[in-house]
């Protein structure tokens, strides 16, 4: 079985800086406050789509009011006094090249101003510090250009850890926060049971570096397309694990997980377990999720 997904012809990326320092002369920050692996870049496409810069007084930031996580992010966003917004629109044919820029260009801005770096796509702040290394060369999806949030009901009660399945209570879906950015749809895991929400963030954090790893070599060889046609299977194994810290217990063996489209939304992947499997969520938490691509 194959899958296809719509392929955007551009995307757009953004970072905003918020500061109580007033803004001036962002030309002299941008590109010679920016660390080496991409002050060239920057250079060249500095005042084009692909890498502009606009200073806002925070009361009239179109991104004064983003939903971000945690209260007090947000509180220093709305009180803050200016929001610096770098942004980049590019090909999906520049990615991830085009985020690495623009993130490389907000870092110098914020070293300037002493501001903090917010990712309005994954709601997170991202780390940053003068004695931090820089935006590195090369691209990794565990660099901090991955979020996800789940919905939890706080006032739903949860029945105890049943070994044998039986009244299992699900965990809420985790959904990916990033994904976009390079042209690939977000993914959203749901069917985890709820003592196992640490194992489905690592499946959902998996599946995502694989299924981008893929999407971008396709992308080098296949710029401007429209659509991305896959197989309907993707094998998981240990090794796949080891790009971030989480370590779920596969039983030495790998897994496949099974794509298909979802009947609800015709826009949307569903994976989950392959054909003929037989467990249950309890029983084995990683391999019985399921995943929504939207």
């Amino acid at each position: 079985m194959k899958i296809t997904y719509p392929v955007p012809a551009e995307t757009t990326t953004v970072f905003v800086v918020v500061t109580e320092r007033t803004p001036t002369e962002l030309s002299s920050i941008v590109p010679w406050r920016m660390g080496r692996p991409h002050r060239r870049a920057a250079m060249e496409v500095l005042g084009t789509p692909r890498l502009e810069l606009d200073a806002f007084r925070a009361a009239q930031s179109p991104w004064r009011r983003m939903d971000l996580d945690g209260d007090e992010i947000r509180r220093q966003v709305r009180r803050a006094r200016h929001h610096i917004v770098v942004s980049s629109t590019a090909p999906v044919a520049a990615q991830p090249e085009a985020a690495q820029i623009a993130r490389a260009a907000a870092r110098g801005v914020a070293e300037a101003y002493h501001g903090t770096i917010v990712d309005p796509l994954t709601r997170t702040v991202l780390a940053h510090c003068p004695e931090c290394p820089g935006e590195r060369q090369e691209f990794r999806l565990d660099d901090d250009w991955l979020g996800w949030t789940s919905e939890i009901d706080e006032t739903a009660a949860c029945p105890p850890v049943d070994p044998a399945a039986a009244g299992l209570c699900p965990y809420p879906p985790v959904k990916s926060r990033g994904l976009r950015r390079f042209g690939l749809p977000e993914i959203m895991l749901d069917g985890a049971a709820c003592a196992h929400g640490l194992c489905a963030v690592d499946i959902l954090r998996t599946v995502a570096d694989r299924l981008l790893t893929g999407h971008l070599d396709w992308i080098t060889g296949h710029p401007g397309a429209p659509s991305r046609t896959i197989g309907g299977h993707l094998r998981i194994g240990e090794a796949d694990f080891a790009v971030f810290s989480g370590s779920p217990d596969l039983d030495g063996e790998p897994f496949r997980v099974r794509l298909t489209r979802d009947a609800a939304a015709r826009s949307c992947l569903r994976v989950g377990p392959p054909d003929g499997f037989d467990g249950a969520p309890g029983d084995r938490p990683c391999r019985a999720a399921g995943l929504l691509a939207a």
